[in-house]
């Protein structure tokens, strides 16, 4: 399983939001690049990055920092956040970012998204961040009619590359993935989902191991990353993925715990 730190930029700094609540945001650090060079050095092979004003903008506002990482990190890097056009998707992918991530376009325009799985084929991942089943959109500021599972079988029969699931309630708060809803939205798809929300141990990786066999292929770790209470090292070691290298001097993130 591939463990994959998240890297949530607003106003142009490395944030981490509880509960998608951008009023209760924490600072990380104002250089989102050094975070992401940081987790590449300790062995991610993946980097998850989130432009927040552009999830609520509908349009891409964070394209330096986006930049910037994308050109220090050395590795993939999924982005998402205010992705509602083809001309925003090119955007990225012009500057080296591997995967695009489509959260309310998929709601909203789904065939906008057959369009675009078609022209970038393997590179356009849905994000499906749920409260109570159903789907939340723009920023996640508003929640749909539309049932987590419903749009993943839909985003699949339209040959999206993979999902990544988020329960709302449970991000940035440190209290655990939720296992039974990922294990019901892989079981209906049979493209990879990407685990994201609440993550707070290796026990929770572990328990997101055990439904590796399902589909789940990988865990977005934000917040218990920046806290320390997961060492990214030991948790590539634990799940078997990544690639494992002595930690050099790492950037102290204790003032902002």
């Amino acid at each position: 399983m591939e463990v994959i730190p998240a890297i949530d930029i607003l106003e142009g700094r490395c944030v981490r939001l509880y509960q998608g609540d951008y009023s209760l945001k924490q600072v990380f650090s104002n250089n989102p690049a050094d975070v992401a060079k940081q987790w590449v050095e300790q062995g991610a092979t993946r980097l998850h990055v989130v432009d927040l004003d552009g999830a609520k903008a509908g349009k891409l506002i964070n394209l330096e920092a986006i930049a910037a990482i994308a050109a220090a990190a050395g590795v993939p890097i999924q982005v998402g956040g205010g992705l509602r056009s083809q001309q925003s998707v090119q955007q990225l992918f012009d500057l080296g970012v591997r995967w695009a991530i489509l959260g309310t376009t998929a709601v909203e325009q789904p065939q906008l998204v057959e369009q675009l799985c078609e022209q970038f084929p393997g590179q356009i991942i849905i994000g499906i961040d749920a409260r109570n089943g159903k789907v939340a959109i723009r920023g996640w500021s508003e929640t749909s009619e539309v049932l987590a599972t419903q749009l993943a079988v839909q985003m699949q029969q339209l040959k999206a590359a993979a999902l990544i699931y988020t329960d709302i309630y449970r991000d940035g708060t440190l209290t655990g993935p939720n296992i039974d809803a990922l294990r019901e939205l892989a079981s209906a798809v049979d493209i990879p989902v990407i685990a994201s929300g609440g993550i707070s141990s290796i026990t929770d990786l572990l328990s997101l191991l055990a439904l590796e066999p399902q589909g789940v292929t990988g865990a977005i770790v934000g917040r218990a990353l920046y806290t320390g209470d997961i060492s990214l090292k030991e948790a590539l070691r634990s799940v078997g993925s990544g690639r494992i290298q002595d930690i050099p001097p790492h950037l102290d993130f204790s003032a902002f715990a």
